[in-house]
């Protein structure tokens, strides 16, 4: 446990990765994916893309709506690839291998099949951020945009559906537009992370949550409450020094947080030798 950015391994791939421009979605989720499984090999499922891609240029003309179409079919139909309302919550629909795997993922992770499948065939989707159910939508020549659930195979939505769906999912809340808007393969990546880190959260995993708080801390390094976070959670597996580091760091860039006593406090502990169960 270093908390000081990547060093060997599967950590080192993800920053090697973000450092390209643009970021490779595809390998970038997977190089997520290989935190957890160590033996992953990406090629196998780089190439299962370039596959479903195939068959999507097969049968559809260069033409946005014929290829929208295949690429449904050729995901959901031909394929079987599902959302999985379920077991929402298990953390193997969050890692790409093993949607592609076992056809089962949640909004995002079968958003970046359509992103990556629809890229090789020629076919420029981008990914949105639409609360609490990722989309991605495609922008006609004229400036138009038809947007796609993968989650429930394929639907087509109009700009005016997806703001209807969060009205009647809130309770009437209006929709900042903002999130109808496109997004880069960073905050992809980092909403990805994002389910993760809650789900680790909610599990008390630490040992997962901490390599999941380094890889989120490399997408946006300016992270404040992820840096906090990472500090606390080495304290809790006793990396006393790592936790030293993140805490210090969070408290000089915001030394009037709401927390900043009990982050004192935590420290405090690591001084008396109580800041981690591994001391």
């Amino acid at each position: 446990m270093t908390g000081e950015g990547p060093g060997s391994g599967a950590l080192a791939l993800f920053a090697r990765l973000l450092a390209q421009d643009p970021v490779p979605l595809d390998e970038a989720a997977l190089a997520i994916a290989e935190e957890e499984y160590p033996g992953l090999e990406p090629d196998i499922y780089l190439t299962r893309l370039d596959d479903l891609a195939a068959r999507v240029v097969g049968r559809a003309p260069r033409r946005a709506g014929a290829m929208l179409r295949a690429l449904r079919e050729v995901v959901h139909e031909e394929d079987g690839l599902r959302g999985n309302p379920a077991d929402y919550q298990d953390p193997r629909n969050s890692y790409l291998n093993e949607v592609l795997d076992r056809r089962l993922g949640i909004p995002i992770t079968l958003s970046v099949v359509y992103l990556e499948v629809a890229r090789r065939a020629g076919l420029r989707l981008e990914g949105v951020g639409f609360p609490g159910h990722f989309l991605v939508k495609y922008v006609c020549p004229s400036g138009a945009e038809v947007f796609l659930d993968p989650f429930h195979g394929g639907e087509l939505l109009s700009a005016e559906e997806c703001v209807a769906r969060h009205r009647a999912r809130t309770g009437g809340r209006p929709l900042d537009p903002r999130y109808l808007r496109g997004v880069s393969s960073r905050q992809i990546l980092g909403r990805m992370l994002g389910n993760l880190r809650r789900i680790w959260l909610e599990r008390r995993d630490d040992f997962r949550l901490y390599g999941v708080l380094d890889r989120i801390l490399l997408v946006a390094p300016g992270q404040l409450e992820a840096l906090r976070d990472r500090g606390l959670v080495a304290a809790r597996l006793g990396g006393t020094s790592a936790a030293r580091r993140d805490l210090e760091a969070y408290l000089r860039q915001a030394p009037a947080a709401i927390d900043a006593k009990a982050v004192r406090a935590v420290l405090d502990g690591l001084a008396g030798g109580r800041g981690g169960l591994l001391n």
